[in-house]
């Protein structure tokens, strides 16, 4: 599930850029989430799953939607046509680190010297693919500080949601909370993009499809599965190969420009995986 994930949300970043260039940024992340929420609710009837969420759990059940998936995907959707698409992947993925402080400071999370080796090294991977962009970002400070700042919320949902007990299944949940975020999209998009509204052509219907099916439907399914299941440091640390995975998808794709500083990255992502899902060596 962890591969499937990667090659899906990492590829997703160029397939995000072309969508947006052809369609309103909110209005496409909305239409996205409306066709991937009835495979949710498909897959959860064919599977039985209670529907109903008590009563005391809906703030909880809010708070979690808010920071997962509200401000996520509001903010990266916004910055993605200020940035190249490879390196919006790659500030979004800043998220792994902010989470293992995030964690450490506030949660009490105790991480071995091993945990924050990976933490290091996932951010000096970051630090290397933005080493040739730094002109570039500092002409667009908007579109960096909303990813910076999709990818703090990010991380603070996933420590929230680790801890989070709420009463019902996973896929209930995931259903309730793209419902949830797609209603706010949709007063967003209604709200400041109705004047850009227009059917969309073939690339932007591709990307709605692409990411309402397989980003929404299947991956955020995958990612809280993984988000709960794991300790929270591995499940943050190990999604690392996506925002490489996007920078080299969008060279292939959209033509953006590949330096040494994107290959060794890729052998640092790597360390920062293999720091915490590496088994440890027994007694």
């Amino acid at each position: 599930m962890l591969i499937a994930l990667t090659l899906i949300w990492g590829i997703n970043w160029p397939v995000m850029k072309l969508g947006v260039q052809h369609f309103p940024p909110l209005s496409f992340r909305m239409a996205s989430m409306w066709v991937g929420l009835p495979i949710l609710a498909a897959f959860v009837v064919w599977r039985r799953l209670p529907l109903a969420v008590p009563r005391a759990y809906w703030p909880r059940l809010a708070q979690l939607t808010l920071f997962n998936m509200v401000l996520w995907n509001s903010l990266i959707i916004i910055a993605i046509p200020m940035l190249s698409s490879g390196r919006a992947a790659i500030l979004g993925y800043t998220m792994p680190i902010f989470s293992a402080v995030l964690g450490s400071l506030f949660f009490h999370d105790r991480l071995a010297p091993r945990a924050w080796a990976g933490v290091a090294a996932a951010l000096a991977g970051v630090l290397l693919l933005l080493w040739h962009e730094v002109g570039a970002l500092g002409s667009r400070p908007i579109g960096v500080g909303l990813m910076l700042a999709a990818a703090l919320s990010w991380a603070f949902g996933t420590q929230k949601l680790r801890r989070a007990e709420v009463p019902v299944p996973l896929l209930t949940m995931t259903l309730w909370m793209v419902a949830l975020t797609a209603l706010t999209l949709t007063v967003l998009a209604f709200v400041f993009e109705r004047h850009l509204w227009h059917w969309p052509d073939a690339q932007a219907t591709g990307a709605i499809v692409f990411n309402g099916v397989l980003v929404l439907g299947f991956g955020q399914t995958v990612w809280f599965f993984l988000a709960r299941s794991l300790p929270p440091v591995a499940s943050t640390l190990s999604v690392m190969m996506i925002p490489v995975l996007g920078v080299f998808s969008g060279a292939w794709w959209l033509g953006e420009v590949l330096h040494w500083q994107d290959w060794t990255a890729v052998a640092l992502m790597v360390v920062a995986i293999a720091s915490v899902l590496w088994p440890a060596r027994g007694r």
